[in-house]
């Protein structure tokens, strides 16, 4: 893979317009495209941590994408130095360097934009759903149980769904401003989102490649993914960038869900110090992959005494803060590193882990995401939340999949299953009359079914609450 090719701005419906006095990248102009649009403004009202949190604090999709962006952007600009100094014969320019940076400052603002309400958590309920409904013939379709008319690529993409996939899907179609072809951003912007290069098919957990790990992208898309990595010359490898926007993201979630778990109260002061001083790394004391936890360790104390010194109104919270902006430091670092010595490796699409995978930074990447899931993901609140937000997502879909089953058919429907359909977004009904067009039967039916996710997926947490209540006649 060369970086002239890579960093496309090609896009997936030809433009022919242009502007003599916009002096914009392509990839600036993605930007714009971005933030002005409804997808992007809903991330606002989507779960990060805490489901229906009404604090102001605590972070929200969008400031979480907002936070992975800007991360992105200087990652990109380290990288780009970085390896221009190791590699000096390496065919990379100033102005890709530019690029890099505005490709992955577009790509942290929509690599969450297809995840469903209340967060990871909506992800598992769909899945747990068409798993049940799909696999043990739950719902049926003229006499027949739906499972039987689809292929296993496409019962895959339910049994397995991913917001990866379903972002690919918000940009590239359902985002209809001007057609069908979604916000139409650039292929190297399209690709960088890309976190998983292989469809329902091709995930295989046991390989040891992370890009076997989940599915990047449905059957839908088959034909926009061939479209795009091959103009960007990847193919089926794991684009380079890609792996930067997943640091960028690692980064962002394990600091911030210490310290949002922090604000609600969910890890104490006493409680961080506890953990760091007996974190089950210990034993590797002395190791490479053990040195930067250690150094984290030693940062933390000297925050807090800094703060104790200055006497500071709060002088735990000052810690913490600051803490996490070393933290983040630290793995920003480690990541650079990892780029740039496996460099050729992640060109010719060969590296299989992610960059902490081996790094300074390995255990304290590690100790950060396991103590966010113990001590803030399985907290009584959190899993209280998601108990509800199992019952909404699970009503939803068994209302919604009922009444699409049967929508566009001249198969008889109820009054229910007519008014429900009219809820359906109108944007989303009309993508799925342009592709279904001429389709056969069977491949109708799916696209009826990835209705029913797009609708779901698209709502914010209150949205999707509020719906709940109001079809039960909760007010």
């Amino acid at each position: 893979m060369e970086w002239s090719k890579l960093l496309s701005g090609e896009r997936v419906r030809k433009t022919t317009y242009r502007n003599e006095k916009d002096y914009r990248s392509e990839f600036e102009k993605d930007y714009h495209r971005i933030i002005v649009s409804a997808s992007f403004r809903r991330l606002q009202d989507k779960t990060q941590v805490f489901p229906l949190d009404k604090s102001d604090f605590i972070r929200t999709r969008l400031t979480h994408s907002m936070e992975v962006s800007s991360i992105g952007k200087s990652f990109g600009k380290s990288i780009y130095h970085s390896v221009k100094e190791r590699y000096p014969d390496v065919v990379i320019t100033e102005r890709d360097g530019v690029d890099i940076g505005d490709v992955l400052l577009s790509a942290g603002l929509i690599h969450d934009i297809g995840n469903p309400p209340f967060g990871h958590f909506g992800e598992s309920v769909i899945r747990e759903w068409f798993s049940k409904h799909l696999t043990h013939g739950g719902i049926t379709y003229r006499g027949k149980p739906v499972s039987a008319y689809l292929t296993s690529q496409m019962k895959g993409d339910f049994t397995n769904f991913e917001g990866n996939a379903q972002a690919l899907r918000v940009v590239t179609k359902l985002h209809s401003l001007v057609d069908a072809q979604g916000m139409n951003l650039t292929k190297a912007v399209l690709n960088t989102i890309i976190k998983y290069p292989v469809s329902s098919l091709g995930i295989d957990k046991m390989s040891g490649d992370i890009k076997h790990k989940k599915m990047g992208y449905f059957y839908a898309e088959e034909d926009v993914f061939k479209s795009i990595t091959s103009g960007t010359g990847a193919y089926e490898n794991r684009f380079p960038l890609t792996y930067i926007l997943e640091a960028a993201d690692d980064i962002a979630y394990r600091t911030a869900d210490i310290e949002d778990g922090f604000q609600k109260g969910r890890i104490s002061f006493a409680t961080l110090t506890k953990e760091l001083e007996n974190n089950r790394y210990k034993e590797h004391e002395g190791q490479w992959e053990y040195e930067y936890l250690q150094e984290a360790i030693r940062e933390f104390k000297e925050r807090y005494e800094k703060g104790i010194k200055r006497a500071y109104h709060d002088a735990e919270r000052y810690a913490v803060q600051n803490w996490v902006i070393s933290v983040q430091r630290y793995l920003i670092d480690a990541a650079t590193w990892s780029f740039t010595e496996h460099y050729q490796e992640i060109m010719e699409g060969r590296y299989t882990k992610d960059l902490f995978a081996g790094t300074k930074a390995e255990y304290l990447a590690q100790f950060l995401g396991e103590l966010a899931y113990k001590k803030v993901f399985q907290s009584k609140q959190i899993l209280q939340l998601e108990a509800a937000s199992y019952k909404i997502l699970t009503f939803l879909l068994d209302s919604f999949v009922d009444a699409a089953l049967v929508y566009d058919t001249q198969e008889p429907k109820t009054q229910l299953q007519m008014k429900l359909m009219e809820l359906v977004s109108e944007t989303y009904k009309y993508i799925y009359h342009v592709y279904s067009e001429g389709k056969p039967e069977e491949e109708k039916l799916y696209l009826r079914l990835l209705l029913v996710t797009d609708f779901i997926s698209g709502m914010t947490d209150h949205y999707a609450k509020t719906l709940y209540q109001e079809l039960n006649g909760i007010y």
